[in-house]
């Protein structure tokens, strides 16, 4: 009993001291990806999508609302962590929790979770701020809260293995930079796949965001653009196994923690 006490009292730790410091500067942290989304509302749905008419049998601005969530929870939770846990390692305070007993799985899950927390925030807020431009009716609560918090956990892991690997800050933004950027925008968030010829349709899917905002989408309005949301679900699950049990491997390690 005192075992599992002493591992929740460890794991809370983690887990509050991440969501009180995103929260404690929340202008940087939860006002931008407002901001940002905002302007993708007003330009995206607004101008443009008033030119291009409907998709999927939905107007423009109802089918890129779940885009954009998907979007904000995808890069506030990668970056979150990346930058937490390296700023750790970079003033050397995570030396206190490698020397403490407390196990590997428990600082990952801390992190981890502190940023699905930032990540779900901000997709509450951009999902808000939707409700200005567009009627949002929930198709599937079930699916769309587990899409999403599924998307938070598995892009907090990667933001974890980034912070890893970084040996300096400008490491941490180069896979936001040049592969998350890239593979949102090209992950179904502004248009349905179905748009494109047949063999991108095809290269398309070896995208694993498409499968996350689809599935999300699904949840949202009841489609997902051609894509099997139990397939979706069961990308997300498998990978969020392989990267929890890499990020473990790399901790039992020491990889970019010892010199």
């Amino acid at each position: 009993m005192n075992h599992i006490r002493s591992n929740w009292v460890a794991f809370s730790t983690i887990f509050i001291q991440e969501v009180r410091r995103f929260m404690r500067i929340w202008p940087q942290t939860l006002v931008p990806p407002a901001v940002t989304m905002s302007l993708y509302f007003v330009i995206f749905g607004g101008i443009i999508g008033s030119r291009i008419g409907s998709m999927e049998g939905y107007s423009y601005m109802a089918y890129v609302v779940p885009g954009l969530v998907m979007m904000s929870v995808i890069t506030n939770s990668f970056t979150n962590v990346a930058f937490s846990f390296f700023g750790s390692k970079f003033q050397n305070s995570v030396e206190e929790l490698l020397v403490s007993p407390v196990p590997n799985w428990l600082i990952l899950a801390g992190y981890s979770l502190g940023g699905a927390a930032r990540g779900l925030i901000s997709g509450i807020i951009v999902m808000l701020l939707g409700l200005f431009f567009v009627d949002i009716h929930i198709h599937n609560l079930l699916i769309t809260v587990l899409a999403v918090f599924m998307t938070a956990v598995l892009f907090a892991l990667g933001g974890f293995i980034n912070a890893l690997y970084a040996k300096k800050f400008d490491d941490v933004s180069i896979v936001p930079t040049f592969v998350l950027t890239p593979l949102t925008y090209l992950g179904g968030v502004f248009y349905s796949i179905h748009v494109l010829p047949p063999f991108w349709q095809e290269v398309s899917l070896l995208n694993p965001i498409l499968y996350q905002v689809n599935a999300f989408r699904f949840g949202i309005l009841g489609e997902a653009s051609g894509i099997n949301v139990t397939v979706a679900f069961s990308v997300m699950a498998l990978a969020i196994m392989v990267l929890t049990a890499y990020s473990l491997a790399l901790l039992k390690a020491g990889k970019g923690l010892r010199s």
